[in-house]
């Protein structure tokens, strides 16, 4: 009996060994570089509200939190990359809501929401600002729909890329408004934000336009946000301005690929409520006209899928196409 005893005693020593390196792995996590994927060009508003999280997440885990910016094809190409990517803590995705609550209403997509991604954050909630080029003239978002109205399609309105949520606000102010301005997708806000400087296009809407604004060669209309900005206290918000039920919130989470372990989702959403409620990161946040809620990975997937329902009704009614 000494035998076996030896033998299953030995195995056992074996097993625990095998998995000890894993189980130690894991329990150092972060023990490298951790990659964000941005599924947006550099200079956007993903871009710019990821940054800030890249640096204090680095800060906060003696790791590198690396930005990899994948643009393309509505976001997807990234948000796909994470869904595919190994389950261990080192491949996150920060993204808006547009690559999970419409895109994939939109179009063919490598990545189920429900199924390929383990929600962590809520990283932001973007206060947006309808603006125009400050030599039109134009002053109020009642003069945009005059003239509009007055116009057809002769002003252009950027954003990053087709079926995003820049475009749906566009779309659901044409709706509302009875108007019609042209929309010219791009690769990623920034690149909407140069034109809008160098005069291709007259009107945009997101968190980037703010620092223009301030500057003089943008003219705030208004505030896509339930409450008015706080640098900008006279300018009324969409529904203020006459618009309720216009709206279409931006949101940002961290995601990781589905079955990485629970004990990094749980580290890094307890990390980021930590950083969140900072002085430091609360004015930095607000310095790119974002908020960040804290919630917990189950409150994110509630909220995903409430997202996801509410968005659809908006394409519905507003018939958004990506061609």
């Amino acid at each position: 009996m000494s035998v076996p005893t030896t033998r299953r005693a030995v195995l056992t020593g074996l097993a625990a060994s095998t998995l000890a390196p894993a189980i130690h792995a894991q329990d150092r996590w972060p023990a490298r570089p951790v990659k964000i994927i941005v599924p947006y060009a550099a200079g956007g508003s993903t871009d710019v509200v990821a940054r800030p999280w890249a640096e204090r997440l680095t800060h906060a885990f003696g790791q590198s939190f690396v930005i990899d910016n994948r643009g393309g094809a509505s976001g997807s190409i990234g948000t796909e990359a994470v869904a595919r990517a190994v389950p261990d803590g080192y491949t996150l995705l920060l993204t808006p809501n547009s690559a999970l609550s419409i895109v994939p209403q939109l179009r063919k997509v490598g990545y189920d929401v429900k199924k390929d991604f383990s929600p962590i954050a809520r990283v932001g909630d973007l206060i947006g600002g309808w603006v125009v080029r400050a030599d039109l003239g134009i002053n109020t978002l009642a003069e945009l729909v005059a003239y509009a109205k007055k116009s057809p399609n002769k002003l252009a309105y950027g954003g990053g890329g087709l079926g995003t949520t820049t475009q749906m606000r566009l779309e659901t102010l044409k709706i509302r408004a009875g108007i019609d301005i042209l929309y010219v997708p791009y690769r990623g806000n920034g690149e909407a934000m140069t034109d809008l400087l160098g005069g291709q296009i007259q009107v945009m809407n997101e968190i980037i336009v703010f620092p223009h604004v301030k500057a003089g060669s943008l003219k705030l209309l208004a505030i896509s946000h339930a409450t008015r900005h706080p640098d900008f206290p006279d300018v009324p918000t969409l529904t203020e301005a006459g618009y309720p039920n216009a709206d279409v919130p931006l949101w940002f989470s961290i995601l990781a690929p589905a079955g990485t372990p629970r004990a990094i989702i749980t580290t890094l959403n307890t990390k980021i409520t930590e950083i969140a409620g900072t002085g430091d990161m609360i004015r930095r946040l607000r310095e790119i006209s974002v908020v960040a809620p804290t919630q917990t990975p189950e409150e994110i997937a509630a909220f995903l899928e409430t997202d996801y329902v509410e968005n659809g009704k908006v394409i519905r009614e507003a018939n958004i196409k990506l061609n």
